[in-house]
C-alpha cells in the first residue's frame, strides 16, 4: 500500500503517540496513514529530547550543544552584570573620594 507523504505538525505528532497508547500503534497508523517506523522515530525522539525534539533537524548532539551555549550565555551575563557594577562603584567611590578632597581644601 502506498501512502501519501505529508508532513504533521508537533500537535499532530503529539496526539498520534498518545493515541496509540490508546488504541494501539497499528491502528493508529493505519487511521493516520503513517509508517509504523515513522510513529517509532517520533517517539523515540519525544522519549530521548522531549517536545524540542520534534523541532526540524534536532538531534541531540544538537540540543545538548544549545543546552551547552544557553548555561554559557546566562554565565556571560552574569560575568557582565558584576563587572558593570563594580565599575559604577569604583566611579561612585572616587566622586566622594574627590568631593571630600575638596571639602577638606
Amino acid at each position: 500500500m502506498l501512502m501519501k507523504k505529508r508532513t504533521f505538525t508537533k500537535e499532530e505528532k503529539l496526539r498520534i503517540i498518545k493515541e496509540s497508547l490508546e488504541n494501539g500503534v497499528t491502528a493508529t497508523c493505519e487511521k493516520y496513514g503513517i509508517y509504523a517506523a515513522s510513529y517509532y522515530s517520533w517517539k523515540s525522539k519525544l522519549d530521548q529530547m522531549g517536545l524540542e525534539g520534534f523541532e526540524h533537524g534536532m538531534t541531540p548532539e544538537h540540543l545538548k550543544r544549545i543546552r551547552q551555549l544557553e548555561k554559557e550565555n546566562v554565565l556571560l551575563k552574569q560575568l557582565l552584570a558584576e563587572k558593570e557594577l563594580e565599575g559604577k562603584l569604583k566611579s561612585e567611590l572616587l566622586k566622594k573620594q574627590y568631593a571630600l578632597e575638596k571639602r577638606r581644601r
